[in-house]
């Protein structure tokens, strides 16, 4: 199977600075999305030693699916241990990290690393579905049914997040595996989207006629429409056999 795929990261509205990053290598196989947080406005440098450390360790090769896993995991230790070295030599960045997504592709299967509350979706016959789960106080507030989707929504520490990289020793992630069918389309976000756009939205945009460069480009406006709080990224990649 083929992947296609397009990606954008925009500043937003309200910020002075853009602390993602996002890496889209088709030849690898493998993409992904971070989102720094924390420091003096160093979190653009922990979201870069990530896409920086997922590009390295991929080009290496891969050639199973036991393989792929284990680069994915790598890639994340390798990220958390460099962004813990960069705040040792520079005391001024310390307590930055980021939040992070990565797929990798391999023959009819993909596996997905994910930590923070930056997202991954899959969109499959016309249906979007959130195949990641936040890592925040909100999720667990959530789910232990203390609040509804409503107050998350508004909640004032809806940005607070239970797991990063770079910001302890260890760093725990999920790691999500399955096999990719035809015309499947794969989204990686940072919540400069997802806190502006509602799935039914992002649903929509994806089963449009548009291509992939123009979704892209209209969640991204949706984004800025709706208020532009954060910084947002997007990376779209879809499954074809053509």
């Amino acid at each position: 199977m083929r992947i296609i795929s397009s990606g954008r990261t925009d500043i937003g509205l309200k910020r002075k600075n853009n602390e993602d990053a996002y890496l889209e290598r088709l030849d690898l196989g493998v993409f992904a999305v971070a989102d720094g947080i924390g420091g003096s406005a160093a979190g653009e440098i922990a979201s870069r030693i990530f896409v920086e450390t997922a590009q390295e360790v991929f080009e290496r090769g891969v050639y199973s699916d036991t393989e792929t896993s284990a680069l994915v995991q790598e890639v994340f230790k390798l990220a958390n241990e460099r962004i813990l070295v960069n705040t040792e030599e520079y005391p001024e960045n310390r307590g930055m990290g980021c939040t992070a997504e990565l797929i990798a592709f391999n023959g009819e299967r993909y596996i997905v690393g994910h930590v923070g509350d930056s997202r991954t979706y899959l969109f499959r016959d016309g249906e979007l579905r959130r195949i990641t789960r936040d890592h925040s106080l909100v999720q667990d507030q959530l789910e232990q049914g203390l609040i509804t989707r409503e107050d998350a929504k508004r909640h004032r520490l809806r940005n607070v997040v239970l797991r990063a990289v770079g910001i302890d020793s260890s760093v725990a992630l999920d790691l999500i595996k399955g096999r990719m069918l035809q015309g499947d389309i794969f989204l990686l976000c940072s919540d400069g989207l997802t806190d502006m756009v509602d799935e039914d939205s992002v649903q929509e945009t994806l089963s449009s006629a548009l291509g992939l460069t123009e979704m892209v480009e209209q969640l991204i406006e949706s984004a800025k429409a709706a208020g532009g709080n954060d910084n947002i990224t997007v990376v779209l990649c879809q499954v074809s056999t053509s």
